[in-house]
C-alpha cells in the first residue's frame, strides 16, 4: 500500500502533535501503530466543514448516524490486536474508513464489512483513491461476518455489541484475538477475546462509548 507523498505531509505537524499529546501518555507503546497514525491523513476521513477538528481528542460525526472514532481508541483497539504484518483482518463497521486505513498499514489483508450502503460505497472510493490495494469490501450485515473468507487471525468490531456474536468467534483462528466494545446502547466495556483451542479468554481494557452495531445478532434497528 502506497500513499500519496501529498496526503502524507499534509497536516503532518497535526499527526505528531496527536501522537504526542494523545497517546505517547496513555499506554500506547506500540511503534508501527504509531507510525501508521502518523502517516495516515486522518483529516481526509471526516467531512470538510469538521477538518480542523479531525486530530483532536473526541469522536466525530461522519453522517448516516455514525461517528469516527477519537484517535486513541483507534491506537487502543489496534494495538490490543498485536498486528505482526502477516495477518488477516475482519473489520465490522467500515465507517468512514480510518480504521480500516490504519489496519491495512499494518496487516497483510483486511475484509471490512458496512451496513450502510451509501457509506459504505464513499469509503470505498476514499480509501482506493488513497491507493490501497489490500482491502476487501462488503455492503452486508456485519453480525455474519465473512464466512467464506474465515479465519481470521483477528477480528475488530468498531461498534457496541450486547455481546460478542458467536458467529464471529466461530471465524477466528486459533490464538486469534477479537476486541469490541460490549454492553449496553449508551456505554460499554472495551474487551478483548483470545481463542485458545475451545477456550474464549477475556480481558476487560476500560470503558468507552460506541454507536450501536445493528444486526441480525447484536442490536435490532431502532424504529
Amino acid at each position: 500500500m502506497e500513499l500519496t507523498e501529498q496526503a502524507i505531509q499534509a497536516n503532518a505537524g497535526q499527526r505528531r502533535k496527536m501522537i504526542e499529546e494523545q497517546l505517547l501518555g496513555r499506554g500506547i507503546k506500540d511503534l508501527a501503530v504509531m507510525e501508521a497514525m502518523s502517516r495516515v491523513p486522518r483529516h481526509l476521513f471526516v467531512n470538510t466543514s469538521l477538518q480542523h477538528r479531525a486530530y483532536g481528542d473526541c469522536p466525530l460525526p461522519i453522517g448516516e448516524n455514525q461517528t469516527i472514532s477519537q484517535p486513541y481508541i483507534v491506537a487502543l483497539m489496534t494495538q490490543i490486536l498485536q498486528l505482526k504484518g502477516e495477518e488477516r483482518i475482519l473489520e465490522i463497521g467500515t465507517g468512514s474508513g480510518y480504521q480500516t486505513a490504519i489496519l491495512a498499514e499494518l496487516a497483510s489483508q483486511v475484509f471490512t464489512i458496512e451496513r450502510i450502503k451509501p457509506l459504505a460505497k464513499k469509503t470505498k472510493g476514499l480509501l482506493e483513491g488513497l491507493g490501497y490495494e489490500n482491502i476487501v469490501y462488503k455492503a452486508f450485515d456485519g453480525t455474519y461476518g465473512w464466512r467464506d473468507q474465515s479465519p481470521f487471525d483477528a477480528i475488530l468490531i468498531s461498534a457496541s455489541t450486547p455481546e460478542v456474536p458467536t458467529t464471529l468467534i466461530e471465524q477466528l483462528t486459533d490464538k486469534g484475538r477479537l476486541v469490541a466494545p460490549v454492553g449496553g446502547r449508551e456505554t460499554q466495556d472495551l474487551i478483548v477475546l483470545t481463542k485458545n483451542g475451545s477456550r474464549v479468554v477475556k480481558r476487560e481494557m476500560g470503558s468507552c462509548k460506541f454507536v450501536p452495531l445493528i444486526g441480525k445478532f447484536a442490536w435490532p434497528e431502532e424504529e
